[in-house]
């Protein structure tokens, strides 16, 4: 159904009423926020609209015409229904609003997302939510597909139908037993490391996608050689502590274990490995609620 231009909007009917309630053009306006040309110029549309005057103004301040009283009846119904939807949307962006889904690529969800969620929690106590953790596709995935309302990736890789904002910095670093040649040595070259089967996530991890795009933008046509593909972190760095082969992970995944010795990281040469951490939710959405400050919280994210 289309409405007729005739039809005021709802802000005029809703001053009309405030006039007639409290006899004063002057108070009305005031009562909605609004100077008064602003309000006599509301009155005024209105009433070229439904053709005649709604409003008799006298010394005493302002009362309804006939036609304007019979408007008003009219429009009280109107605008508590207006209300009343007003409540209701009210009503679904709280319940939107307590409950948070999160999709978050592993690093992120183990070294990261427990310090933002406790800061969230101060923020927002009664919010209920939710993390998925898994590689940067899959929470590609469950944003697009409406299971999260916002993802934070690793991957440097673009996905169609998000929009993508930074939220920190990140490191990656090559890791390998404590008794590994790299490690006595303290460093490792570009061209050793391309040349030299590693243990990988599997294919989709941010971390992966990173470290082979790195390497890649130095040696054009180079393909990365997979001595053993696991996809948890922790058993990636138990089986180069075993000295299985080495590995690239995230400074933020490895910090304890080359503290404790149990890993060594020796430096590449030749390699930027530094990364960005991003923030991903549907394209043309406005981040609100909760999820609008665990964006915030984590753009704070110091850097390491």
């Amino acid at each position: 159904m289309t409405l007729s231009p005739r039809v005021p909007d709802l802000a005029a009917l809703d001053l009309l009423l405030s006039v007639i309630e409290l006899g004063s053009l002057g108070r009305a306006a005031e009562a909605h926020g609004i100077s008064q040309p602003s309000a006599s110029s509301r009155i005024r549309y209105l009433e070229k609209l439904v053709g005649m005057p709604v409003l008799e103004r006298t010394t005493l301040g302002s009362k309804a015409t006939p036609a304007g009283a019979l408007i008003a009846e009219w429009a009280r119904a109107v605008v508590d229904a207006a209300e009343q939807l007003d409540a209701g949307i009210d009503t679904l962006r709280a319940e939107r609003d307590s409950h948070l889904r999160v999709a978050a690529s592993q690093t992120i969800a183990e070294y990261l997302f427990p310090g933002w969620l406790m800061t969230l929690r101060a923020m927002v106590p009664e919010a209920a939510i939710a993390l998925e953790s898994g590689n940067s596709v899959l929470v590609a995935r469950e944003v697009l597909d409406g299971k999260a309302t916002i993802g934070f990736i690793e991957s440097p890789q673009n996905f169609r139908g998000l929009e993508s904002h930074a939220v920190a910095k990140d490191k990656l670093v090559v890791v390998v037993a404590p008794q590994h040649k790299w490690a006595r040595r303290g460093r490792v070259t570009l061209d050793e490391l391309a040349k030299t089967p590693l243990i990988q996530r599997e294919t989709g991890s941010g971390t992966r996608n990173w470290f082979e795009h790195a390497v890649s933008r130095q040696l054009p046509g180079w393909h990365a050689e997979v001595a053993l593909e696991l996809s948890s972190t922790t058993a990636i760095k138990t089986a180069v502590a075993n000295d299985v082969a080495p590995a690239v992970l995230s400074s933020l995944a490895v910090a304890a274990e080359v503290a404790a010795g149990t890993l060594a990281s020796p430096d590449v040469t030749g390699l930027d490995l530094d990364r960005t951490l991003r923030a991903v939710w549907p394209t043309g959405q406005r981040l609100t609620g909760p999820a609008r400050d665990l964006y915030s919280i984590a753009r704070r994210t110091p850097t390491p």
